[in-house]
Order: structure tokens, then sequence, then C-alpha cells
């Protein structure tokens, strides 16, 4: 195989930026996802019917189809509604957060339910509201214990992050389609794109590692 570095060289900062642009992207989907995916979870939990059906409803038809339709649906079919097209950015943003809010939901509604229901029981008998309780007693616990789930969370979306390429988002995947288009040399234009995001992709797992090794070590002291 006759691999060309030059061409790496030449367009290593288009690949940098898309790298960057790919951590930028996942890293704001996630927190307004987290955002989501609490109230979300919240209304799971909550004792009024229509709440927990849309909650539910929500739940199911974004974890049941694809993150792909979902981007297509967005960047596509919001301007009909809207009357005017969406810049790649903000529709793949969209898309993304509202895909990271249904599995977030998932995450803090197991991490509430973790928590001892005494500990709910007790906080009411001492005069607390449901609210109240929940902010300053059962929520706090339930943060600590869904932080390792959410970094996996991090690391899922930042790969599927990959698919706003298709509307011409310019992260890192769309910098390997750009080069591969310029230069018609597949490995010089993927082997990067690969390298950036096992680079990343480790990183961020062995931060959640560490964390998580670390919450081990305080829980058993």
């Amino acid at each position: 195989m006759d691999f060309k570095w030059k061409i790496v060289q030449d367009y290593a900062d288009l690949f940098l930026m898309g790298g960057w642009t790919t951590v930028k992207v996942t890293a704001i989907s996630v927190m307004i996802g987290t955002v989501i995916g609490l109230f979300v979870a919240l209304g799971r939990l909550s004792h009024l019917k229509p709440l927990r059906w849309l909650a539910t409803i929500y739940t199911d038809v974004i974890r049941g189809t694809p993150l792909l339709v979902q981007i297509f649906i967005v960047h596509l079919g919001a301007p009909k509604l809207i009357g005017q097209s969406l810049p790649a950015m903000t529709s793949g943003l969209i898309a993304l957060s509202v895909n990271s809010g249904a599995y977030v939901a998932e995450i803090f509604r197991a991490g509430i339910q973790s928590i001892d229901k005494g500990q709910m029981e007790a906080s009411r008998s001492l005069g607390m509201t449901y609210a109240q309780a929940m902010r300053h007693i059962i929520l706090p616990q339930a943060f600590r214990r869904v932080i390792p789930p959410l970094g996996n969370e991090f690391i899922a979306m930042l790969k599927d992050s990959s698919l706003v390429s298709v509307i011409s988002l310019p992260e890192l995947t769309m910098a390997g389609r750009t080069v591969l288009g310029s230069t018609a040399r597949v490995w010089e234009a993927w082997l990067p794109v690969a390298a950036i995001y096992l680079t990343l992709t480790l990183i961020f797992s062995r931060l959640v590692a560490w964390y998580e090794e670390k919450l081990s070590v305080k829980t058993h002291r």
C-alpha cells in the first residue's frame, strides 16, 4: 500500500478542526440532553398520568427510531413547518440533543430508582414535600450515581455524531469525506479520522473509568 503522509500533513488542520467540532457538538448535545433527560425522567416517575404518558411516548419514539432518520426529519422536515431552512449546526444539535435526552432520561430514572425508597418516606415524615425531598435528598445522591453512565453516553454520542456529516456539518467524518473527494485517496482520508475517533474515545473512556474507581473507593470507606 502506497500511503502518502504528505496528504495527511496537508489536511492536518482540517482533521483537527473536524475533531474539535465533533467534541464541541457532542458536549453541547449531551449537556442539553442531560437537562431534557432529567425532566423526562421526573415525568416518567410522576404521579400525574399525563406526564408519565408523554414522557414514555417521547423515550419510546426516540429510542425506537434511528438517529439518522431523526437528523433528516429535523434538517429537512423542520423548514417545512417554520418556513425557513436551518443551518446544519442547528439541525445537528437539535437532533443529537433530543436523541441524547431520551437515553439520559433512562439513566436518570434508573439512578433515582436506585435510591432507597425509605429515604423519600423519611423525608416526607419530616414535613418535606415530594418536590423538596426529591431536590434536596434524592437527586443529589442520584447525580453521583449517574455520572459514570453519563460519561458512557458521551462516548456513544461522540461516535454517533458522525451521522451529522450527512447534512454537511463540518465535523470529523465530514473532514474525511472532504479529503476523499479532493484526493480520491481512501486510506489517507479515513485512517486519520479513525485515529482521532479512537484517541478521543480512549481518553474519555479512561476518564470515566477513573471516576468510577474514585467513586467506588469513596463508597467503600
